[in-house]
C-alpha cells in the first residue's frame, strides 16, 4: 500500500503501533476540513512497527494530547513539499479537559462545569491522576 506525500500539512510520525486511533479521536480529527490519513502498523527500521497520521493542512493541534498518548511521537510541518519544522514533545505536567475522570464519585461527575484536571504523579510510568479524587486517567 502506498500513501503519497503531502505538499502542505502535518505528519505525526513515530506513533507507537496501535495508538493512532486514540490520537485521532482525542485531537478531534474526524471534524477536520481536510484530508487525514491514518497509517497503522507501518514498517519501521527503528521501531519495528509504527503508526503515522498525515493531515493535509496546517491545523492547530494540542501538543499536550499527543504527548499524553505517545510522548515519543514527532510532529513534522510540511510546506510546499518540504519539511520546514520538526517538533519533539515534552510530557505535560497537567492535562485539562483532555480525558474525563471515570470515577462516578468524583465531583466532576455531578458538577458538569468543572474542568477535568489530571496531574502527572508518576513521571517514570506516565501515570496521571485526577486532582479532585486521585483516580488514575485511562
Amino acid at each position: 500500500m502506498k500513501i503519497g506525500s503531502i505538499q502542505n500539512g502535518i505528519v505525526i510520525d513515530h506513533i507507537t503501533a496501535g495508538r493512532s486511533m486514540r490520537l485521532y479521536d482525542l485531537l478531534g480529527l474526524e471534524s477536520a476540513d481536510c484530508q487525514v490519513a491514518l497509517i497503522k502498523n507501518a514498517v519501521s527500521g527503528k521501531m519495528g512497527r509504527k503508526d503515522i497520521i498525515k493531515i493535509g493542512a496546517i491545523v492547530p493541534l494540542d501538543l499536550d494530547i499527543i504527548a499524553y498518548v505517545d510522548p515519543k511521537a514527532t510532529i513534522n510541518i510540511i510546506q510546499d513539499g518540504v519539511l520546514v519544522e520538526k517538533k519533539a514533545l515534552k510530557t505535560p505536567q497537567k492535562l485539562v479537559n483532555v480525558v474525563k475522570c471515570q470515577n462516578p464519585r468524583c465531583i466532576t461527575s455531578t458538577e458538569q462545569e468543572l474542568d477535568h484536571v489530571f496531574v502527572l504523579t508518576e513521571p517514570e510510568t506516565g501515570v496521571y491522576r485526577c486532582i479532585y479524587c486521585e483516580a488514575q486517567a485511562k
